[in-house]
């Protein structure tokens, strides 16, 4: 059992550095579509945190992990700060009378 799990390791180790040296693809591409900087897109609304939170219908700390780099929002979370960064005043007028 040992030696397979540490063969496994081995094969991505391998894999990883391969792909680092670009002599082959990544299986998939990387979620970093998102805009970075969520504190920043946050601040163009001119929103507390509480309210930002709300508005995309997450928890606070989601958001806070978000804004520290802890975590990367995903999916629909992500598509929705994109669509704030590119257009603030439509899109937040547009959550705003769907709330």
């Amino acid at each position: 059992m040992k030696q397979a799990t540490f063969n496994q390791l081995m094969t991505s180790v391998k894999q990883a550095d391969r792909i680092i040296n670009r002599s082959r693809r990544p299986p998939r591409k990387p979620a970093a579509e998102a805009p970075a900087d969520v504190k920043g897109v946050r601040a163009v609304t001119k929103l507390s945190q509480v309210r930002f939170a709300a508005v995309l219908q997450v928890d606070v700390g989601t958001l806070r992990n978000w804004e520290q780099g802890r975590r990367t929002p995903t999916g629909p979370a992500r598509a929705l700060l994109r669509a704030i960064y590119a257009d603030p005043v439509n899109v937040m007028k547009a959550l705003q009378a769907a709330a």
